[in-house]
């Protein structure tokens, strides 16, 4: 209770000063912002100015007015493509085209406006280069044409962290499994890898359950994204390491439609030099997008799917099983120094001749080897395929609507699954030696921005994120139905380790589990400008749910490790579980988590240096009196016509002698005499 009422308290203290304080401006997270001067051709700063920026390929323009230093700050801006416009009376239009927005810039433009009429329009065409003087963090976009048109192997976003260079391949540890997806690890400026916030249409797109990110569209539905690291804007967020700002694409008024299909075959390549044959992959990914208008410059939608399929041969597995003559008690073979590296292994008493009365063999055993194949090796190896194929889909649609000309909202909703079963023929229950994955991710985001005033902007983001991750393992048997005195709650679902030369089925991490999250986000962020410092005031929070299942020990756990009889498989066959058993209740875990914060940053403008003004053309200077030996002297004086300067005649001074070395018109010039030359036409005549 203490907490909440201090998160209260604090929260109230903030609005209250909110509502006192004058209005703002700033860029939401997903957006940018567009600033600069509004200048003379003299360089003087023009008050009042109408900046009006439209973008382009919607249409959605905001105005806003130069202050009384001709500063303007257009913010929460969606990223894209946009025109400027500037208007005054009794100034020229000016107008500006080229100008692409990126995602987390705050690009300055400094528009310069000439006498005339506003019927009168200068326009600069051609890309505006934008310089970037208000990001206090490093960082790189990766634009949509690096996005679309670089190639990447398997159309996998996230490896384009690295064009950014401060990205590196992080150790994968216990982040990397089968409990989440995508299995990918990052190390952004020397961060951890799950140190870094992943942020998408301004809303949180981290896995709570490894702090790694949830999937990312693929390449054709994305619009560009950010690495961002140093110091961040705190709106960013809870994690220290960097940010990766991922923005997807919107409709506009045009219609945009692509259909692809990338293809990669193992007939298409030649084998590896290095290797025994060609690698047998088979990738299919296709898909499409649709942008349009549904309503002109009102309503817009984007669509897309991507499918992706891959085949390959299955991976080689090795295990050692029993052979026939194992099954009918005669070790001799395997027990021999060509099956054990040289040495001799003998079975322990009671068995004689490293042979085993079949009587004496396990009839649990017995039942779980009609599952396994018969080795024809001596030494019982058996090599076989474990199949790895799978499937990937993802999808993903939004809105933007433009409420008013200071309203507008999107809403966006995007789904991926990826499905690597596990597999099993009901005759080698061996391949079941790896789990399978179903994973699943879906996110939903909101957003509504709002400009409370010219200067005051608000940006909320609503946000529900989940995934289903099910590690799944077909049903084959349980202890119980191979005839052991075990109790077997979970169904279809045995762990057995034959350690050294044997097999393991079902143990350790290959068990059924699921492991599942959920994630609710409400960010707000307001900004707004008091003199030369933009404030940005908000709040995030975050609320995570996380719901495990662990069945490794359900069944029991049986482990044989040849300390009974001196073989491993020895062991296993008469029953003696040397290596020990386990079993326990399954574990369930449920955690809940909190996160909440609340921020106050000032972003402090410098004053600028007075402008120099610079004189308009025909215009005559004008330069202060000085006085120089007590004799007043008036700098410039340039009228047309004039060839030389003259200095006005001052007190009379005796002559004095002239030093030697001294040329004759310094001597002159110092008692104050006029100087003469002839000079050159319509060019002074100076000493």
């Amino acid at each position: 209770m203490t907490k909440v009422r201090a998160w209260q308290a604090l929260l109230g203290m903030l609005v209250v000063w909110l509502l006192a304080a004058p209005p703002a401006r700033a860029q939401s997270v997903a957006g940018s912002q567009l600033s600069g001067v509004v200048r003379d051709a003299s360089g003087a700063a023009v008050p009042g100015a109408t900046v009006t920026v439209t973008k382009t390929d919607t249409g959605q323009a905001r105005t806003a007015q130069s202050g009384a230093d001709g500063s303007y700050t257009l913010p929460n801006l969606p990223v894209g493509p946009y025109e400027l416009k500037v208007t005054l009376t009794g100034f020229n239009t000016y107008v500006q085209s080229g100008i692409v927005l990126q995602v987390g810039s705050n690009p300055v433009i400094n528009p310069t406006l000439t006498v005339g009429t506003l019927g009168e329009t200068v326009t600069v065409v051609g890309n505006a280069a934008m310089v970037e003087t208000q990001s206090t963090g490093v960082g790189q976009v990766i634009d949509h044409q690096r996005v679309t048109e670089l190639p990447l192997n398997g159309r996998q976003v996230t490896e384009l962290i690295f064009l950014s260079g401060l990205a590196a391949s992080a150790p994968a540890a216990d982040l990397n499994t089968n409990k989440n997806f995508p299995t990918t690890t990052i190390s952004v400026a020397g961060g951890q890898a799950n140190g870094i916030s992943f942020i998408m249409d301004g809303a949180t797109h981290n896995d709570p359950f490894n702090n790694l990110n949830l999937p990312t569209p693929f390449p054709d539905a994305i619009q560009e994204f950010k690495v961002e690291t140093s110091a961040l804007p705190a709106r960013y967020g809870h994690h220290a390491a960097s940010t990766v700002n991922v923005v997807t694409q919107s409709g506009s008024n045009k219609v945009t439609a692509d259909v692809f299909e990338f293809l990669r075959n193992y007939r298409f390549n030649a084998r590896n030099f290095f290797a025994p044959a060609r690698d047998s992959l088979t990738r299919n990914q296709f898909g499409g997008t649709l942008g349009a208008p549904i309503v002109k410059n009102k309503l817009f939608f984007f669509g897309g799917y991507q499918g992706r399929i891959e085949h390959s041969n299955p991976v080689d597995a090795l295990a050692f099983v029993p052979t026939q003559a194992m099954r009918n008690g005669d070790f001799t073979a395997f027990a021999s120094p060509a099956c054990n590296g040289g040495r001799q292994v003998n079975l322990g008493a009671p068995f004689v001749n490293n042979r085993v009365d079949p009587s004496r063999l396990n009839n649990v055993a017995n039942n779980f080897l009609k599952y396994v194949p018969v080795a024809s090796d001596p030494c019982g190896s058996l090599r076989y395929g474990i199949p790895n194929n799978n499937t990937e889909h993802q999808g993903i649609a939004k809105l933007d609507y433009t409420i008013n000309d200071r309203q507008s909202a999107f809403v966006r909703y995007f789904y991926a699954v990826y499905d690597n079963p596990a597999t099993y023929d009901g005759q080698n229950v061996l391949t079941l030696s790896r789990t399978g994955q179903n994973n699943q991710a879906h996110s939903v985001v909101g957003a509504h921005n709002w400009a409370l005033s010219p200067t005051t902007f608000n940006a909320l983001h609503v946000t529900f994120n989940r995934t289903l991750n099910d590690r799944a393992l077909p049903e084959y048997f349980t202890p119980t139905e191979l005839g052991s005195n075990i109790a077997s709650p979970y169904p279809g679902y045995t762990g057995v380790t034959v350690t050294g030369n044997g097999f393991s089925v079902g143990f350790g991490a290959v068990n059924p589990g699921y492991f599942d999250s959920k994630s609710i986000q409400v960010a707000d962020d307001l900004d707004f400008i008091r003199g030369k410092h933009q404030f940005s005031v908000g709040a995030n929070w975050i609320h995570t749910s996380i719901e495990t299942s662990n069945n490794r020990p359900t069944n029991g756990a049986f482990t044989f490790n040849g300390q009974q009889t001196g073989l491993s498989l020895a062991d296993f066959m008469v029953g003696s579980i040397s290596g020990g058993f386990l079993q326990g209740n399954p574990v369930f875990d449920y955690d809940n988590h909190d996160y909440m914060a609340a921020y106050v940053q000032d972003s402090w403008r410098a004053p600028e240096p007075p402008a120099e003004p610079r004189p308009a053309l025909g215009a005559v200077p004008s330069h202060p009196e000085h006085v120089w030996m007590g004799v007043p002297l008036r700098q410039g004086g340039v009228r047309p016509g004039t060839a030389q300067h003259r200095l006005p005649p001052g007190p009379r001074r005796p002559d004095l002698p002239r030093r030697p070395g001294v040329p004759r018109q310094r001597h002159q010039l110092r008692q104050g005499r006029e100087l003469r030359s002839p000079g050159r036409p319509g060019v002074d005549a100076r000493e």
